[in-house]
């Protein structure tokens, strides 16, 4: 086909699709004079809240930003792109594919492309009722969201726009949340409380709402998520309380927080806060030993899930001696500083399976002011008499090991040996 009715066929072609739900993407390439410099632009079908967007990713030079139109909305822009800049566009659907291009002298064509896909809205002959949920819109899988991104508070702390879209520099942000709240949703669940985050009728004497303090809480990002989530889940607002030692960042999320029941921001630090209840201990800033008093305060007030990320980690290394056989790999300082995060780590994991939880160190998104990406996760099991007498002597093992002397979190346990 020539002329430009290739245009018009291809536009028509991207709108029988979209209205077909049989849309698989749309690609406009080697875009020439465009004032912004974009390089390339990528539209795909995406469900959000039940109806149908448009999911638009822009590569520019140096950066690739996304926006989510609804369907009505995304594709004008696509329809300028093409008429201004476009030289090559690739149009995919479950009925074919077709490959539009604008030649040297203006002319255009539109050739299909292979064969044509089956429908992302049926499943194929002998397929698994399970893989129905693979092909989705647009044969794309959409990653479970545990944060509703029409949230206020993700307005209100800067993630999302007034069009309640990410803001173009905040999606590893947006990761991070969704992340935290995937970890908590899977270890709250494994817990003996978890039918606390159940809905319940006011009559149901057993229910209570959750208490959750958050050391180092920083601008709230995770703070608000938490109690964001358990509301939705349960119908009940969580007490939360963010524990941040800089006052402009108190002052902060306390007004951003001002209509939300339950949340609630105090100036001080992990020494200076002192619940008398927590159901979930979060400490994801808490840097050297102050990580240390955290997990104390989880353990000794029984909390049903401990979450830690360390950083700077400083008391074990200075105390460090290179058993015989490490001793040449140990003398490289980069080696030696890594072997002391990995056995203070080790040392407050196994703390903490003495003191009765299941525990599990996984990667985490790394926080803003460190490349750390380390979580320390406890969960409240009941308690197993061999298992935290192994785990003590396996701490013993190691610091004999080591010729570790001293650590903090194994001094504040024993002062206080009720919580062992």
């Amino acid at each position: 086909m020539t002329s430009d009715t290739a245009t018009s066929r291809l536009l028509e072609l991207f709108q029988q699709a979209m209205n077909d739900s049989t849309l698989i993407k749309l690609r406009l390439s080697d875009l020439r004079q465009h004032p912004q410099g974009l390089q390339r632009i990528e539209a795909r079908p995406l469900l959000l809240k039940n109806h149908p967007h448009l999911s638009v990713v822009s590569r520019f030079a140096t950066q690739e930003m996304t926006k989510n139109f609804p369907q009505d909305q995304g594709w004008p822009e696509l329809l300028q792109l093409l008429a201004d800049h476009a030289h090559t566009a690739f149009l995919e659907t479950s009925a074919g594919s077709f490959q539009w291009q604008r030649h040297t002298n203006q002319r255009t064509s539109l050739s299909r492309q292979g064969k044509p896909k089956p429908s992302p809205n049926t499943t194929p002959t002998g397929a698994k009722p399970s893989d129905a949920l693979i092909l989705s819109t647009g044969h794309q899988r959409h990653k479970k969201r545990f944060v509703a991104q029409d949230a206020p508070f993700l307005h209100r702390l800067g993630i999302t726009d007034e069009r309640q879209q990410i803001i173009p520099s905040m999606p590893r942000k947006w990761k991070q949340i969704n992340k935290f709240i995937e970890i908590f949703d899977s270890a709250w669940s494994s817990t003996a409380d978890h039918n606390l985050l159940l809905n319940t009728t006011p009559s149901d004497h057993t229910h209570r709402p959750l208490h959750i303090v958050d050391f180092g809480s920083g601008k709230g990002y995770l703070t608000f998520a938490i109690h964001d989530f358990i509301h939705r889940q349960s119908g009940t607002a969580p007490v939360v309380t963010g524990v941040e030692l800089r006052e402009e960042l108190v002052a902060f999320c306390s007004q951003a927080a001002r209509d939300l029941p339950g949340l609630h921001f105090f100036q001080g630090d992990v020494q200076s806060f002192q619940p008398e209840q927590v159901d979930v201990m979060i400490a994801l800033h808490a840097c050297d030993i102050a990580t240390d008093f955290a997990l104390h305060t989880g353990i000794r007030l029984g909390a049903s899930v401990i979450m830690t990320a360390p950083c700077c980690h400083k008391e074990i290394r200075p105390q460090l001696k290179p058993p015989a056989p490490l001793s040449a790999m140990l003398s490289f300082g980069v080696h030696l500083g890594q072997e002391a995060e990995m056995l203070t780590d080790s040392l407050r994991a196994l703390w903490l399976e003495a003191a009765g939880y299941e525990t599990r160190i996984l990667e985490f998104v790394s926080l803003e002011h460190t490349s750390k990406n380390k979580m320390i996760l406890g969960i409240k099991k009941p308690a197993n008499a061999h298992k935290q007498h192994q785990a003590r002597e396996q701490i013993q093992a190691l610091k004999t090991f080591y010729g570790v002397e001293k650590h903090t979190l194994e001094r504040l346990l024993n002062a206080s040996p009720s919580s062992t």
